[in-house]
């Protein structure tokens, strides 16, 4: 199994449970790691045949600017539903920081790795 990844995306959105931050936007980092066969585009030089890690990184991008949720761990579970559900990958590692959340800290956060069953 090849890996495509997306390293370091940064999207601003409404994340928190404290009430300024449910009135400020936040930026949220994301590491994305997607099982692929790279095979076929490697051979054709066909995007088609590949993962458009440029699909991915848009739909991420418009979904987290659309959400608001209270938890990392509801963000980091959607957005690997959202993976999985909408794009030829059968397995992805996800990491979901709150850069600057805990003082004294570059970044907390969580990391999931999900399969289809």
């Amino acid at each position: 199994m090849d890996i495509v990844y997306i390293r370091e995306l940064e999207v601003e959105t409404i994340i928190g449970i404290y009430d300024w931050e449910r009135e400020q936007k936040q930026t949220v980092s994301l590491d994305l790691e997607m099982g692929a066969d790279i095979s076929f585009a490697a051979s054709s030089e066909d995007i088609a045949k590949t993962l458009d890690y440029k699909a991915v990184a848009k739909r991420l991008i418009d979904f987290i600017e659309g959400s608001e949720f209270f938890l990392v761990e509801t963000m980091a579970e959607n957005i690997a539903q959202l993976v999985l559900a909408e794009f030829p990958v059968p397995w992805l590692k996800l990491r979901v920081g709150k850069p600057g959340a805990v003082t004294g800290s570059k970044d907390v956060g969580v990391i999931i790795e999900r399969g289809n069953k």
